[in-house]
């Protein structure tokens, strides 16, 4: 029989146990933070129960993280329970901790949320209680204080997660609709300058571009670029590069003083930590010649009387560095009819089945025997070859291309 004195003991235990789950319920109305969560977690079972240890390890983005711990001897962050916590979902005492990296705890209690085990808590000292009854109601209290803590904190995350996943989601609708308006409205057909071109995305916003702009009635501009990183920040990246193209076309055919402002542009708008490849042409139908420069872009293809030629000529990567440590003009004499084919590395670096590449000589082989085909037949057919190719294997990268034929 218990005397007066430990009925009011233990009745003054249960005022301070639901006073705890009050604090802890208000805690979580107030969508106070998580570590505050795990501090009142601690401050609770420390004031109200004479524990000698205790160790709470949760499960976070697969890996077991300590939270919370006073009176221990080891060190548990990366330390997996036993599997047969996750298999049982009840307490564990002390012969099921024994040969456990945990079997300095007496008590083990899993928490789960939706049986996923979310994580568990080690007891020591529990055992000294002096009365059976108390042991059970320190762990039924201290099973419903973890859960409640735990199932919160797991709800904030998911909630967060979810705003996160809506922040991101908006933040490619933005970029996506910022990349389409980058691309040209309307593609030339003239008998003299035809251009088709082709974009897909590998996700929802892509980090290619291609353009032209027509200088005056001989003299006409083609590129294609490729920005590092994706999203909102490449987006915005590459819409500033074509703004800063499109302003310097106005006042000057310079491809050095182009290719070296705009260099500078975007290593001031990305503070050297994103770059673009870029290649750059100026086509000059009166003089019968063709200028560029390859910025560490994939080497496009002339194709002129059957014989493909690369157009290497050019410098690094745009953005890299503040000046460019060196820059060479490409030029090419015309003849009376070639075609241009630009493209991204995403065609070229395409995998099939057996992990062997597209690559650029399979494409310039390929271009070479598709010469006399029109800008949007050959886009077409490239498409399909490299369709082929890959088979079932999903491509990995943006796929751009543009071909452009014209007579000088």
């Amino acid at each position: 029989m218990e005397n007066a004195v430990e009925i009011a003991n233990r009745f003054e235990l249960k005022e301070l146990e639901l006073n705890s789950l009050l604090e802890i319920t208000q805690a979580i109305n107030e969508n106070v933070p998580e570590a505050s969560l795990y501090k009142i977690y601690n401050f609770t079972l420390r004031a109200n129960l004479s524990l000698n240890k205790l160790l709470l390890i949760v499960r976070e983005e697969g890996h077991w993280v300590c939270k919370v711990q006073f009176g221990v001897a080891n060190e548990y962050n990366e330390v997996i329970p036993d599997q047969s916590i996750a298999q049982k979902n009840t307490i564990l005492h002390k012969t099921d901790l024994a040969d456990t990296p945990f079997d300095e705890f007496e008590t083990a209690i899993p928490v789960f949320h939706k049986e996923n085990l979310l994580a568990v808590v080690y007891l020591g000292g529990i055992a000294e209680q002096d009365h059976p009854k108390h042991i059970e109601n320190h762990l039924n209290f201290i099973q419903a204080l973890t859960n409640i803590t735990m199932v919160a904190i797991e709800n904030k995350k998911m909630a967060r997660e979810r705003l996160e996943k809506e922040v991101y989601e908006k933040e490619m609708e933005i970029a996506q609709k910022v990349q389409q308006l980058l691309f040209p409205k309307f593609l030339p057909e003239q008998d003299n300058f035809n251009i088709a071109a082709h974009y897909s995305p590998h996700s929802t916003v892509g980090g290619d571009y291609y353009d032209w702009h027509e200088i005056s009635d001989t003299e006409k501009m083609v590129c294609i670029a490729d920005v590092s990183g994706k999203g909102v920040p490449a987006a915005l990246l590459m819409s500033n590069f074509q703004a800063s193209l499109r302003t310097l076309l106005r006042k000057t055919t310079d491809l050095s003083e182009i290719v070296n402002d705009l260099n500078y542009q975007v290593f001031q708008s990305a503070s050297g930590e994103n770059f673009i490849t870029f290649f750059i042409a100026i086509i000059d139908l009166e003089k019968k010649r063709l200028k560029y420069v390859n910025a560490g872009h994939n080497p496009p293809y002339l194709i002129q009387n059957k014989i493909t030629h690369d157009l290497n000529d050019g410098t690094l990567v745009l953005g890299a560095f503040p000046e460019l440590p060196f820059l060479k003009i490409g030029e090419v004499a015309l003849e009376s009819e070639q075609t241009l084919f630009l493209y991204t590395d995403g065609l070229t670096e395409a995998f099939n089945v057996n992990e062997e590449e597209f690559g650029p000589e399979r494409l310039r082989l390929f271009l070479t025997h598709q010469a006399e085909s029109n800008p949007k037949d050959l886009v077409e057919r490239v498409l399909d070859s490299v369709d082929d190719f890959v088979g079932d294997r999903p491509f990995s990268d943006d796929i751009t291309l543009l071909a452009c034929t014209f007579n000088a």
